[in-house]
């Protein structure tokens, strides 16, 4: 278990309103809580975009759980390619 040692440092506002958490963090998205008037928590956050959320459930695991041990157990092979683009071109139904 990673433990830390709570450490404070001091930052100063710019002028645009901004800190600077360091380069470690740059490209990250966070979480930013006021927990009362000039006390706020920041935390880094994975956002996960409502329309793709259906992803992380479990059914999206078990669909993709048995299409990878079905992939697994086919041995790949070229003895249908001519059936297969045929199908991708008329529109699998």
């Amino acid at each position: 278990m990673n433990t830390l040692t709570p450490t404070s440092t001091v930052k100063v506002v710019g002028s645009n309103g901004q800190i600077s958490l360091g380069k470690q963090f740059a490209g990250r998205q966070v979480l930013v809580e006021e927990r009362e008037p000039g006390v706020w928590m920041v935390r880094t956050a994975t956002v996960v975009p409502d329309n793709e959320r259906w992803i992380h459930g479990l059914q999206a695991a078990s669909d993709l759980k048995e299409a990878l041990d079905w992939a697994a157990s086919q041995p790949a092979s070229g003895e249908n390619t001519a059936q297969v683009l045929k199908r991708l071109g008329d529109g699998v139904k």
